[in-house]
């Protein structure tokens, strides 16, 4: 055994920030990014279905908007109220309730027969969704050597459009057969039995068992140490004072987040995720319907939503790329105004459908690859202490933009505009969101 001497922040920055990848930091990147694809297929199936789900029970385009802006709304909350207990509880634990809610939730949503069952129960796997995702970033940046923290956060994140990816293929088989509850019934399942999973293999955060420190903080240390191919400790290194936890639970911790060392961040951070959320859950939302109302079939419709999230996909791994090679918030800017650009071109070719899906494509990977890159800045701009509460409040926040985007893209389409005017309103945020992101100068 090893009694390494200095403090935790030193010894967690020696196992991780400047050590090696192991088997073990890959394999918690990789579950995070499987259990994000989970979270993509739920919020993203209501888009898939919504036509059905509209006939069914006869909902009109404002109506429907409602349903998805209440998952975004309980994914608004999820973020910015369940994930900052994962600073207290650990990032783990918070992981293993937040899929058992979605999975729940998900199944509940295949029976639903009204729209305020609908609501509610989309409400309820947000609040799961939203949660899980700042928590999956926190947990992967933690596990990341310093120079891949926003690659691991991309590829955590690229689980979004995978999920939504594979809801489209899934429909494709479920629908025709066993209708839109067929969706539901299939994705719960399958989200309930990873909370099996998650229990066998996700580990604790070593930055959160060394700053909290847990009564049996060491032995779950030295677990996952061995894990890591490193010495174990004989003792708990000693704990300076800027790497204690914040004072006054969760309250403490969001105060934190408005200091004056924090401040400026914060605010530009909750700004930037605001306007892009609003967005790209606009696209996210919408596009099957919009390609559907400008007079193309529902197979055209899950095929321009099949290659947006294909693109953001591609685009996700980019900035991972790049982010390890130029700065972090230049290239969210860039890529974000070129998506801008992106939208207002495929606003004028509202008839040429090749065209309109190569484009679709190239939307989806500089829109979500800039996107994206915010949450790699959250999670590389707060100490580990308030990282969950930091990407949470940042994810919750923004997250009222992802409300408003796809409600007022529902009464907009309601009173007549149509695609290619949506496509224009919706450019301006993401290019404004971009411009703003350059402003964090964070590597």
């Amino acid at each position: 055994m090893s009694s390494i001497a200095g403090t935790s922040e030193n010894l967690s920055h020696d196992v991780i920030d400047r050590g090696g990848v192991t088997a073990q930091q890959l394999l918690v990147v990789g579950l995070c990014l499987f259990f994000n694809m989970l979270d993509g297929f739920d919020i993203t199936a209501m888009a898939v279905v919504a036509s059905a789900v509209s006939a069914d029970l006869h909902l009109t385009p404002d109506r429907l908007g409602w349903i998805f802006s209440f998952a975004l709304a309980g994914m608004m909350g999820g973020a910015m109220f369940l994930a900052p207990i994962s600073d207290i509880i650990g990032r783990r634990k918070m992981i293993i309730i937040s899929v058992a809610l979605i999975g729940v939730s998900i199944i509940f949503t295949a029976t639903a027969t009204t729209l305020t069952e609908f609501i509610i129960l989309r409400f309820i796997s947000g609040l799961g969704a939203g949660a899980m995702l700042a928590c999956q970033a926190a947990l992967a940046a933690e596990y990341s050597p310093d120079k891949y923290k926003a690659l691991s956060v991309a590829v955590v994140t690229s689980g979004y459009p995978m999920g939504a990816m594979m809801t489209s293929v899934i429909a494709g088989m479920i629908m025709p057969e066993y209708g839109w509850r067929g969706m539901f019934w299939f994705g719960g399942v399958l989200t309930l039995s990873m909370v099996f999973v998650a229990w066998l293999l996700i580990p604790e955060s070593l930055k959160y068992l060394f700053q909290r420190r847990p009564e049996d903080a060491l032995e779950r240390i030295n677990a996952i140490l061995r894990k890591l191919g490193k010495e174990v400790l004989d003792a708990m290194p000693t704990v300076i004072e800027e790497d204690k936890p914040s004072q006054g639970g969760i309250v403490g911790g969001m105060k934190k987040l408005l200091d004056k060392d924090h401040r400026k961040v914060t605010l530009t951070l909750w700004t930037a995720f605001l306007l892009c959320f609003s967005t790209l859950y606009f696209l996210m939302s919408w596009i099957p319907a919009l390609m559907e109302d400008s007079g193309f079939d529902a197979t055209v419709g899950r095929q321009a939503f099949f290659l947006f999230n294909l693109g953001g996909v591609m685009g996700i791994y980019l900035m991972g790329w790049l982010s390890t090679r130029y700065k972090l918030t230049d290239m969210i800017c860039y890529l974000s105004l070129i998506a801008a650009v992106g939208m207002v071109i495929f606003a004028l070719v509202p008839t040429q459908l090749n065209l309109m899906l190569v484009l679709t494509l190239l939307i989806g990977i500089v829109q979500q690859g800039g996107f994206t890159g915010l949450y790699a800045a959250a999670a590389k701009a707060y100490p580990t202490d308030i990282r969950s509460t930091g990407i949470g409040w940042a994810i919750g926040l923004g997250r009222f933009g992802a409300v408003v985007g796809p409600a007022v893209a529902g009464y907009l389409i309601a009173a007549g505009l149509n695609m290619s005017a949506n496509y224009f309103i919706f450019a301006v945020p993401m290019a404004v969101g971009g411009l703003i992101a350059y402003r964090l100068y964070i590597r």
